[in-house]
């Protein structure tokens, strides 16, 4: 078993490899939108529209906060991907020993940090009153996980960089379940308010982790440390934050744009902000296999670039971007037909007809604009996460404050103008931004390889 637990991307066919790595990938992100999916539903059929509006409105906050320690765990793991192509396993260990002292140190910051701001982050966003309580018990329980959410990201990260995407899944399908449960138990039988879906994420969340920490080390015998591997290392650190750290600020830097979108659409009224919401929930749905095309990209870079075989990662590009276009088609097909109607499940029956009417059709909207753009979408994250696999990583941010200026503008002026249809394409707009960087930008670093992989065989 442990020899067949992980996988190496860089001989065979690049587009079976692609589809392999990314099936079971987007497996387990469909298992984790479901039960962030229940966590709506529960609140919006259980607590009412105002505390869905309520923790709808903590959105972009949170995206801002998770998507930086998620973005870290990420680059932590390209120099482990990268050492596994190349097929050194005593640095691959180090590089892994000392991303779990950088990993703790980020927690303990991140959490004390963030659950003293949340008031002052929330009041700035403009929350309407009538849903502040709701914002702030859901949030401040999000953040105090943030330990469970970096432990999870580092260990299957870590896993995955190995070539293995299966094993992550079986735990987070199992946590994903347990989640659908305590959901029901905290709110449904013990009558708690929005905090209870919350915990039961974070309680999941950390299960997930630790059982993908009890088998990390029995399964990959690769990761088995040696005496004194385990110790902190400068050098180690130092580059593992070099890496990490902007591919974290690439998540918050793009998450800016959503909160001054979020604040725009606050100031829209609380049918906005619950069609918002609704509509994010399936758009997170659909934009999974995104996500998942682009952490294979990120590991079937990273693995070719240590073997240094640059035309393998032109074909794998090539690939993912040709099966993420079908996807595109498919996806707005589904979404123009039923996306309203997807939305109106995170509503509380008792709501009035006319409101779910309005939210629908707000919530529809949402959907086709974004769903017509999701090809934009597929260039912004195979390029940007191939990009990070083969250590630009710097590169990537800016990619992110090209998103984040569309979405800036949109929010603070688009909005006076067509009010409710700007928000509907604030995403479309970053996309777009975001594609004008990066598609010239990788041509431009492949080249960069091609002229590093030739000096490094002519000194070999």
């Amino acid at each position: 078993m442990a020899k067949t637990a992980s996988r190496n991307l860089t001989t065979g066919s690049p587009t079976r490899l692609v589809i392999g790595f990314l099936l079971p990938l987007l497996g387990g992100l469909l298992f984790q939108q479901l039960y962030n999916m229940v966590d709506t539903l529960v609140v919006g059929r259980f607590l009412g529209m105002d505390a869905l509006a309520g923790v709808g409105s903590t959105s972009s906050v949170n995206f801002l906060v998770l998507g930086f320690c998620i973005g870290i765990c990420n680059g932590f793991v390209i120099p482990v991907a990268q050492k596994f192509g190349e097929g050194d396993e005593a640095e691959l260990r180090r590089f892994v020993a000392n991303s779990i002292w950088l990993s703790a140190a980020f927690a303990v910051v991140l959490t004390v940090a963030t659950a003293l701001l949340c008031t002052p982050v929330l009041r700035w966003m403009n929350t309407p009153d009538n849903i502040f309580r709701y914002a702030y018990d859901y949030i401040f329980v999000i953040f105090l996980g943030i330990p469970a959410i970096i432990l999870y990201n580092l260990v299957s990260g870590v896993i995955r960089s190995l070539g293995d995407s299966r094993t992550p899944i079986y735990f987070l399908v199992l946590s994903s379940l347990l989640n659908v449960a305590l959901d029901l138990l905290a709110v449904a039988v013990l009558g708690m308010g929005v905090e209870g879906p919350a915990w039961a994420t974070v309680i999941s969340q950390a299960i997930s982790g630790l059982l993908c920490l009890a088998i990390m080390g029995k399964r990959y015998p690769v990761l088995r440390f040696r005496p004194g591997e385990l110790r902190p290392s400068r050098t180690h650190i130092t580059r593992l934050f070099a890496i990490g750290v902007p591919m974290g600020l690439q998540y918050s830097v793009t998450a800016i744009g959503t909160i001054v979108v979020q604040t725009a659409v606050n100031g829209l009224g609380a049918v906005s902000i619950a069609a918002v919401t609704a509509a994010n929930k399936v758009s997170q749905l659909f934009t999974c296999p995104f996500d998942a095309a682009g952490t294979t990209m990120a590991v079937y870079g990273g693995q070719n670039y240590g073997a240094m075989k640059l035309d393998r990662i032109h074909r794998g590009v090539r690939a993912c971007v040709l099966l993420m276009f079908a996807y595109s088609a498919l996806g707005l097909g589904v979404l123009a037909l039923f996306g309203g109607k997807l939305s109106l499940l995170f509503l509380d029956s008792a709501e009035s007809a006319a409101v779910r009417n309005q939210i629908g059709l707000l919530a529809q909207q949402f959907l086709v604009w974004n769903a017509s753009c999701y090809f934009l979408l597929t260039l912004v994250n195979v390029l940007r996460f191939l990009i990070q696999g083969v250590g630009f990583t710097q590169q990537a941010v800016f990619a992110g404050v090209f998103e984040t200026i569309a979405r800036c503008f949109v929010g603070f002026a688009v909005v006076r103008w067509i009010g409710y249809t700007a928000i509907c394409l604030a995403n479309p707009a970053a996309w777009l931004l975001a594609d004008c960087f990066l598609v010239p930008i990788y041509f431009h670093d492949m080249h960069i390889l091609q002229r590093r992989f030739a000096q490094r065989r002519a000194e070999a």
